[in-house]
């Protein structure tokens, strides 16, 4: 029993220490976004109001509101710029510390100019102008330099992609129209009359030898002598029949052969 009172303790403890937590967690983020909030609405209204110095006042006066408002909006895109590429593009780190170095000189310069709008010897103002113009195209340069170069290079690397990409996409196109490429290797060609490698018609299939000829058929090509002086082989034999049945009691024995007996009469 006791051990269930202290287990449900500190479980009552943990949810009272977790609930604590997140609500201190989410006072925090409320405090960062109205802070941010703020910022950007005293940005937005100081934006405005240099804007309309610059436009509806003449001489140092808008002339400090012009310089306040382009080094501002140099920063401001530069770091927006490189905040959002340092995501994707840990090499941008390094120009992003440099952009926090620039930073400094920029906050000075903007600190300054705010302070000389408010500085009544508008003569030394006046006087000091040349330098302060020098100073803000230098530090807004600096500033443009480093933001278009992070977007050039994350536009190479776009391209980049999509060449690969492009690539990728042909071949793949080639493999799905693989039947619409013709192989004239695949293709059976009828070989050419005495090509070389065909096999020519000789006697030899009908039963004849390579170095036996055809008998020329002579005048008296119906005797059986012609047909026994023409004929030059066994082969010559089996065509000369089909021509002339030979009689045969004139044909020639083979050696090995047993000679007929005569008949005898008793």
């Amino acid at each position: 029993m006791e051990a269930t009172i202290t287990i449900l303790a500190l479980l009552l403890v943990a949810f009272v220490a977790l609930g604590v937590y997140i609500g201190v967690k989410a006072v925090r983020a409320a405090k960062r976004g109205v802070d941010r909030t703020i910022t950007q609405a005293r940005r937005t209204v100081e934006d405005t109001t240099l804007r309309a110095k610059s436009y509806g006042q003449v001489g140092v006066a808008g002339t400090l509101a012009q310089l306040r408002l382009d080094l501002r909006t140099s920063m401001r895109a530069t770091q927006d710029a490189l905040q959002a590429g340092v995501a994707e593009d840990a090499s941008l780190s390094e120009s992003l510390g440099l952009f926090e170095r620039l930073s400094v000189h920029g906050r000075e310069l903007d600190d300054e100019l705010k302070r000389l709008e408010r500085e009544p010897d508008r003569a030394t103002v006046a006087a000091l102008l040349p330098k302060l113009k020098e100073r803000t195209e230098r530090i807004t340069h600096s500033a443009d330099s480093l933001r278009w170069a992070a977007r050039d290079r994350a536009q190479r690397f776009h391209e980049d992609d999509l060449d690969a990409l492009n690539a990728q996409i042909d071949v793949e196109a080639g493999a799905l129209r693989h039947w619409t490429v013709e192989d004239p290797q695949a293709q059976p060609q009828a070989p050419a009359a005495g090509a070389a490698g065909t096999v020519p018609r000789t006697d030899t299939a009908r039963g004849r030898g390579p170095g036996v000829e055809w008998p020329e058929p002579s005048a008296g090509a119906g005797s059986s002598s012609t047909a026994e002086a023409s004929w030059k082989g066994p082969a010559d034999e089996e065509v000369l029949q089909a021509i002339t049945a030979p009689d045969p009691r004139l044909r020639t024995g083979y050696p090995w052969q047993k000679s007929a007996r005569p008949e005898t009469t008793n």
